[in-house]
């Protein structure tokens, strides 16, 4: 009898764009507070869309592009943070909106898929692929489609559309955006690791080893 040994090869941990700084900026939490800052600001960037509750925003980029940045963990926390600012009454939503309502309103399936969508795009960036340009498309497009999913079927579910309605009115109008968004930063990722130069994938490894080192715990990094 012949035994075979399947092994799957993946991609090295590679540093993330935020821990080319000091590592005591990564470890404070400053970049976390910093994404969702970047995330709120970019919400107020808020334009309606004739025939559906959901409105075109910057938030989605911001979203993506901090994750990108951060790491999986970080990124996620980023935008835990975010919502959690909102609920509780800072006026973070796109238009100034807040509390609890507009998480479980019609647009909150796009804001839970925040959460996810960092996650994926930070888990690819920890992995390298923010340094190519179709990776980074590819990333971008992956993580659009799970907010598209998530934001999609809870907006069905809380207005009674159909799904043929629900894509009309949740997905159509944003993916011209959303497709610019994703070649902008297609761009502008792997061309600041081209600026950073090779010195940058020797940042700071104990920061950019997910859970190593009691600070970085202790401090919810990525």
């Amino acid at each position: 009898m012949v035994a075979v040994t399947v092994s799957i090869s993946l991609p090295a941990r590679r540093p993330v764009l935020a821990e080319v700084l000091p590592g005591t900026v990564t470890r404070s939490g400053i970049t976390i507070v910093a994404g969702a800052a970047l995330t709120a600001l970019a919400a107020q960037v808020s334009l309606p869309v004739p025939g559906s509750p959901v409105p075109v925003t910057g938030q989605t980029f911001a979203v993506l592009l901090t994750a990108a940045a951060l790491g999986p963990l970080r990124g996620l926390a980023s935008q835990g943070l975010y919502l959690a600012l909102g609920i509780v009454g800072l006026p973070v939503f796109a238009g100034a909106a807040h509390g609890p309502h507009v998480l479980f309103g019609a647009s909150g399936g796009y804001l839970v898929g925040f959460l996810a969508a960092a996650a994926i795009v930070g888990a690819g960036a920890r992995r390298g692929a923010d340094r190519s340009p179709l990776r980074t498309l590819l990333l971008f497009a992956l993580a659009s489609a799970v907010i598209y999913l998530l934001g999609t079927a809870w907006l069905c579910l809380d207005t009674g559309m159909s799904a043929s309605a629900g894509i009309a009115a949740g997905v159509t109008p944003f993916l011209p955006g959303d497709a610019a968004k994703a070649l902008l930063a297609a761009g502008l990722l792997p061309g600041t690791w081209r600026l950073l130069g090779r010195g940058a994938d020797t940042a700071d490894t104990a920061d950019g080893a997910d859970g190593a080192g009691t600070a970085d715990t202790v401090a919810g990094a990525r």
